[in-house]
């Protein structure tokens, strides 16, 4: 992107801006922050690495309701050097006294799914801006009802997406927007992951060999894998939506209209059970949620998507992106990249490097040495940097509400689509209509946001 290009479309950021409550509106930039911890399982303790290596971060409380997480949680802060924060637990509602404190600017929740919306409802009405792990909600009403709490407090509520910080996935955000492939028509994204060893084991062990589940396992086995028995949908959107959403300017210009979504039979994890632990008893448990599915979605200017969830079955991990238009497309799973009468050949695929490379986003090439080492290839730094970033500064969070809640509800969505027979749903509008006036100002201010 050529320097006056990328300065104008930073100060379109800077206008874009949303104004921020009483007590928040013209604060004072902050040197440092002070943030809280809701949930510190292996999730928030990623979050807290991202934390301690900051100057600009003070960890002053955290909240878990298990020991062994606020042990692991303790052994951070000593390897830091770093003085041990307030601990808050004893039951679910300990976050309350947490959010009670006056000293605390931002938090950052990276509970159970289930527990979100309560938490980051309250949050908000706290005055504490929120960083929220995904899910948003559970149902269509929840997301309604953190919206209302939102719009009632404008505290700015921001999903740690992640994957939309990835570096091969901003570098062709950048190619996007200089029109690389031309008019953008399709696009794919997905969460394919084999997960199989994720959802099982024996409380004591993570080696592949686990076939159980519930509060006597340890990690996401405790509570994630019961989504997948209870529910049948696309039950983690998030990893593809959030890039696809600012590829083509969701909320900001364009929106979903609606979709409609498929489910496979789910045989995988039952034969996964039955491999592991001959006989036993979760082999013959009927797991809802399809071992494939499959999400797609129209968009008002006339793309589509199309989404993927696929975590029951063995494969290598790829998101399965592919943004295709009319002068060429990118697939990820290949990593591929053909632009019509600039690749070498006419009918062979350039490697997707060459481009990425060339075309890499400025905010990586500045801060690619911070991000060294962080988690996820370096994405979590640039998705924890921009929360912090925007607290210090007091501005609307990068990925706002309206993203969080659009990329989120997919999964009750996706859901209620299958039980009806693969009916269409029509996709809800949490900006009331403003998205035809919003525009898109996501990775293009100087501060890695």
């Amino acid at each position: 992107m050529d320097r006056r290009h990328f300065v104008r479309n930073a100060a379109v950021g800077v206008a874009g801006l949303t104004i921020l409550p009483s007590g928040l509106l013209f604060a004072k930039n902050a040197d440092k922050i002070r943030l809280g911890y809701i949930g510190v399982g292996l999730r928030g303790r990623n979050h807290i690495g991202e934390g301690l290596l900051r100057s600009d971060v003070e960890i002053v409380a955290i909240c878990d309701t298990q020991e062994s997480s606020l042990k692991y949680c303790r052994a951070q802060f000593v390897k830091a050097g770093k003085k041990l924060p307030v601990e808050y637990t004893g039951g679910l509602d300990a976050y309350k006294k947490l959010l009670d404190r006056k000293d605390i600017d931002g938090v950052v929740i990276a509970t159970p799914w289930q527990f979100h919306k309560e938490q980051s409802i309250a949050a908000m009405r706290a005055g504490k801006y929120v960083g929220c792990e995904v899910i948003a909600g559970i149902t269509v009403d929840d997301h309604w009802d953190i919206l209302k709490v939102y719009e009632e407090t404008k505290v700015p509520y921001m999903t740690l997406e992640n994957v939309c910080y990835r570096r091969d996935v901003m570098a062709v955000l950048n190619m996007v927007r200089q029109n690389v492939f031309g008019e953008i028509v399709h696009l794919e994204g997905g969460y394919q992951h084999d997960l199989r060893q994720v959802l099982f084991n024996d409380g004591k062990r993570f080696d592949g060999k686990g076939a159980e589940f519930g509060p006597h396992t340890v990690g996401e086995a405790q509570w994630r894998t019961q989504f997948n028995a209870d529910r049948n949908g696309d039950i983690y959107p998030t990893h593809g939506a959030g890039p696809v959403m600012n590829y083509i300017d969701i909320n900001r210009g364009n929106q979903f209209t609606n979709l409609v979504s498929f489910a496979s039979k789910s045989p995988g994890l039952n034969k996964y059970i039955e491999k592991v632990s001959p006989g036993n008893k979760n082999a013959a448990i009927k797991f809802k949620n399809g071992d494939i599915v499959t999400t797609m979605l129209n968009c008002a200017n006339g793309e589509t998507v199309t989404l993927t969830h696929d975590t029951h079955l063995p494969r290598p991990y790829s998101l399965g992106f592919r943004v295709q238009g009319t002068e060429g497309i990118w697939m990820d799973v290949a990593e591929s990249v053909y632009i019509e009468g600039k690749s070498k050949s006419y009918d062979e695929w350039d490697s997707a490097k060459i481009w990425t490379e060339k075309y890499d986003h400025p905010l990586w090439k500045k801060y690619q040495h911070q991000a060294d080492g962080a988690g996820h290839g370096g994405m979590d730094w640039f998705v924890f940097n921009a929360f912090v970033e925007s607290v210090k500064q007091r501005k609307q969070t990068p990925i706002d509400i309206y993203d969080s809640l659009t990329m989120s509800v997919i999964t009750p969505l996706s859901e209620k689509s299958i039980e009806e027979g693969n009916m269409p749903q029509k996709f809800p509008d949490f900006t009331r209509g403003k998205w035809k006036e919003r525009k898109n100002t996501f990775a293009l201010g100087d501060s890695g946001f």
